[in-house]
């Protein structure tokens, strides 16, 4: 299976890239507004909905194009992670506020220090446009935002549970490939291998995505799976993995295969899903392409997300191989031997400071000592 590494960066999109001077053409926009349109059922700004209207009537010999690609895009962007997803629609939105601003808001591509003033007479004060102020005001104290502790405990969780598997924080054992001839880390942490090490065992309770991702992860919870009689599940999630990074020429053919493996009706390895879904995959599949199944295949991985994810993390496989994971022993000396030294808060001035106790020269009563 390929891995995206792609979606590990949430830097700006090439798209909207400043330096690319991509124009920012009617069509493009009249796709943006479609999205919306489909994503919030119709539920769209005053302006916009205006801006849609011309749009429609201006590009109407090319709007089942419009839709079609609001469609794919929308499909597109369902396989994206929930972070990536997010980031990218913010970009997308603050491009159009920049190419398109909304009635009052000044143009910054038209006006700056060498641009003369802004015109403020295009925007009439009525009271219509007070109303609508306050309204926007008030949806915007309304909405639900994350607490900047909640935000940074999440972060100290995500750190304390990634430092010691990262290479530059925790060194690399047996040795460091980077800086010394030895290639034993290398081979330990091949995609097969027989005994995986003990870091990379404990990275498959981090989440679902960390186990799919590892070949020999995948390998033991397709094991726990067909003791519990649903190994379907995961071959059914593979094959679509393989259909959709597969040739554009076997798609028709995969679609059909997959399809009558596991989810026509009397299938050797029939999966469950809702009705729903197969309805729109079923209707999907009257042209089929490479992201024909991708409904079918995220039902599929949130019911094993929730259901086996757990259960083989509690399972006695995951456990063993807990206990049977390989520990490598370092055989180089490391470049920053302090790096794995344990820190220790310095001791406090005041306890060092502290004078010994005086001796007891006194002796209880009736003794021989001076009084």
């Amino acid at each position: 299976m390929r891995r995206s590494w792609t979606s590990f960066s949430l830097h700006k999109t090439p798209y909207f890239w400043t330096s690319t001077l991509w124009p920012a053409a009617e069509l493009d926009y009249a796709i943006y507004l479609a999205k919306k349109n489909i994503q919030k059922q119709g539920a769209l700004v005053d302006y916009e909905k205006e801006h849609y209207t011309q749009l429609h009537k201006k590009i109407n010999h090319a709007w089942d194009l419009v839709v079609m690609q609001a469609r794919e895009q929308l499909r597109a962007a369902k396989q994206r992670r929930k972070g990536d997803r997010l980031v990218i629609s913010c970009q997308e939105q603050t491009y159009w506020l920049v190419n398109r601003p909304p009635p009052g808001v000044p143009n910054i591509l038209e006006q700056g220090p060498e641009r003369g003033s802004y015109n403020s007479s295009r925007v009439q004060m009525s009271s219509d446009f007070y109303k609508c102020e306050i309204e926007r005001f008030r949806k915007a104290l309304g909405r639900n935002r994350v607490k900047s502790s909640v935000c940074l405990e999440a972060y100290l969780k995500f750190s304390s549970q990634h430092g010691p598997h990262d290479p530059i924080l925790s060194g690399c054992l047996p040795s460091n490939p980077w800086i010394t001839d030895d290639v034993t880390y290398w081979a330990m942490n091949a995609p097969k291998v027989a005994a995986p090490t003990k870091l990379r065992v404990e990275r498959w309770s981090f989440s679902f995505r960390e186990l799919l991702d590892d070949p020999v992860g995948r390998g033991h919870f397709m094991d726990f799976l067909q003791k519990e009689f649903s190994a379907e599940n995961l071959s059914f999630w593979e094959a679509c993995e393989e259909l959709r990074f597969g040739g554009q020429a076997q798609v028709p053919a995969l679609v059909d295969a997959v399809y009558q493996q596991f989810l026509a009706p009397g299938a050797a390895r029939w999966v469950n899903i809702d009705s729903r879904t197969m309805e729109w995959t079923l209707e999907g599949m009257r042209q089929p392409h490479r992201y024909v199944l991708d409904a079918a295949q995220l039902h599929i991985y949130m019911l094993m997300k929730k259901d086996s994810y757990p259960r083989f993390l509690k399972s006695d496989i995951y456990k063993g191989l807990l206990e049977e994971a390989v520990i490598p022993l370092e055989t180089k000396r490391r470049a920053f031997p302090f790096l794995r030294k344990p820190l220790h808060s310095s001791p406090s001035p005041v306890l060092q400071s502290t004078p010994e106790e005086p001796a007891v020269t006194s002796t209880p009563a009736g003794g021989n000592g001076k009084q």
